[in-house]
């Protein structure tokens, strides 16, 4: 039996987002269960759980100041947020990508900035699905373990990045300029939350490692 992993998206690109995770998924040994704001969503139907990019989260629920720019969806922020407190308490696996990493740091009591390269000025900004963006892997972290610790290249489509870690939550990954590029749980259940789209990146047996790893961590 493959073991189901419910997807999060948004409810404007779910429909051309979801298919690529879901082929990870499956080559990773898994199915997944599309989730979104209009969609049923249960963490007791599925065995892990990744929370997916798209839509900026609001500040309102990390008492931040709003931004004109910030694109919303507070459905989705709710449901989110849900899932992943269930998931946690289930002792279910996490993968966050790009906003799922946000996600997965707001659901645990931490922040944002919602600016992030304002604050990170020697951070090089990128908007493209191609692995342009430098990124050290920490020693000592599950990511390392699971990705080794050479320096990887991975694309970047986000505005916004981890300020204040969650409860329970340890930095992974940074950029060059010191941005956190993915977070992680010190202590089970496993969770993991990367700033980048490793779904974009199928070709890359380290980003696939990703992926085997949410499935293995659902398995057992």
């Amino acid at each position: 039996m493959r073991p189901r992993i419910g997807v999060t998206t948004s409810r404007r690109t779910g429909w051309r987002v979801f298919p690529v995770i879901a082929l990870n998924v499956w080559l990773a040994g898994g199915r997944a269960l599309r989730w979104d704001s209009g969609r049923d969503a249960d963490i007791d139907a599925a065995d892990g759980l990744i929370v997916g990019g798209g839509d900026d989260i609001s500040p309102l629920l990390y008492h931040g100041e709003m931004v004109a720019e910030a694109r919303l969806d507070p459905d989705r922020d709710a449901l989110e947020r849900r899932l992943v407190m269930a998931a946690q308490a289930a002792g279910k696996p996490v993968l966050g990508i790009c906003r799922g990493a946000q996600m997965l740091n707001v659901a645990l009591g931490g922040n944002l900035h919602q600016r992030a390269y304002d604050h990170y000025a020697d951070s090089r900004r990128y908007s493209t699905i191609l692995p342009r963006k430098a990124v050290s892997v920490l020693p000592d972290t599950g990511l390392a373990r699971i990705a080794g610790t050479a320096p990887m290249r991975v694309n970047a489509l986000h505005s916004q990045a981890v300020d204040r870690l969650g409860a329970g939550l340890r930095i992974a990954a940074r950029d060059a300029g010191g941005m956190v590029q993915a977070v992680e749980r010190i202590t089970p259940p496993f969770a993991l939350g990367v700033q980048w789209h490793p779904e974009y990146l199928i070709y890359a047996r380290r980003q696939r490692a990703l992926f085997r790893a949410l499935v293995a961590a659902a398995r057992a």
